[in-house]
């Protein structure tokens, strides 16, 4: 039984993922932690949790939890897995895995130090919908994959961006980089995914608004193997008329063009165009969570999301998140 700890019940776990660890086999939430006990309180009676803290120190030093879910923002991802790591416990660990390439890599060695196992939540990778993306290039249904062209547009304050009660996001001590370090990295981890560790990498940021201390405009361009070409544009100040989140990828036979935070897939190929509908998903996490209990308890060997894994994509952002003046 995996007897799991919470560091952090808001927002994203209210739905997202939080539930789900009572759902799937030999799971279970033991306790949960927030910095005010009310709200941790609040949590775990509504979710039916036994127990809650406001101190990390306490949920992580447990001895009835051996894994902890970090659901904090980015900035103590590092410093709870490696007090996580060090106790004994197994780590699941939302996105970004760390504020740099620098700390994931610190978490590494910490993995291999401790021996214990860590998951990164890009949970995009177990669901139904991205399952069935990378089937059909891996099927060749749309032939050699010639580009790859990513275009994420919103307007300042946008709904489509996540509310908090602290706009953390905008804080690049707390999140790491703006509203693409907290986007990009879902987009970009399914990619690589996909396509494996790209070959070659370039890009950069531009703070055009200049109202808040992050970059609003990035561009990038990829290449991986089999001579596959990506090109992205994140831009986070667009007109309302102007909003868009599209990717295309454009083979010899055909393309597919997608959404990656709602759900819809097209394909077109041989003067034929096919539309995949998927149901929602309660808990968007749930089956990741899924595999990691599995991994966790032994049943699964393979890690469905490593450090490893997530160190790629982290690299390319920061790449990209090189600010030009």
């Amino acid at each position: 039984m995996i007897n799991w700890g919470i560091l952090g019940c808001g927002d994203v776990t209210e739905i997202k993922s939080g539930p789900a660890f009572n759902k799937v086999g030999n799971s279970r939430v033991e306790a949960v932690m927030r910095r005010n006990a009310s709200k941790a309180e609040d949590y775990a009676k509504r979710h039916a949790v036994d127990k809650w803290y406001s101190k990390a120190d306490d949920l992580i030093n447990d001895a009835n939890i051996n894994a902890i879910y970090i659901a904090t923002p980015p900035a103590p991802h590092k410093d709870y897995a490696l007090q996580a790591l060090k106790a004994g416990k197994n780590v699941y660990i939302e996105k970004p895995v760390t504020l740099n390439s620098v700390e994931c890599k610190e978490l590494i060695e910490a993995e291999k130090r401790y021996g214990k196992k860590v998951v990164v939540a890009h949970y995009r990778r177990a669901q139904p919908f991205f399952l069935k993306l990378k089937e059909l290039i891996d099927q060749e249904v749309i032939g050699d994959i010639r580009l790859v062209d990513l275009k994420l547009y919103q307007q300042p304050g946008s709904e489509a961006i996540a509310k908090t009660e602290e706009n953390w996001r905008i804080n690049p001590e707390i999140s790491g980089g703006g509203l693409f370090f907290d986007l990009a990295p879902h987009q970009l981890d399914i990619l690589v995914h996909i396509f494996g560790k790209p070959l070659a990498f370039n890009g950069f940021s531009v703070n055009q608004r200049k109202t808040e201390p992050v970059a609003d405009v990035t561009l990038g361009q990829i290449l991986f193997a089999k001579d596959v070409a990506f090109t992205g544009t994140w831009c986070f100040n667009s007109l309302p008329e102007d909003e868009v989140e599209r990717c295309e990828i454009i083979g010899s036979k055909g393309k597919i063009s997608f959404s990656f935070f709602s759900a819809n897939m097209s394909l077109t190929a041989n003067g034929k165009t096919i539309h995949f509908d998927f149901p929602p998903m309660q808990h968007v996490q749930q089956a990741m969570i899924a595999k990691t209990v599995d991994y966790f308890a032994g049943v699964n060997g393979e890690n469905p999301c490593s450090l490893q894994d997530a160190l790629v994509s982290m690299e390319v952002m920061e790449n990209f998140m090189t600010v030009k003046v």
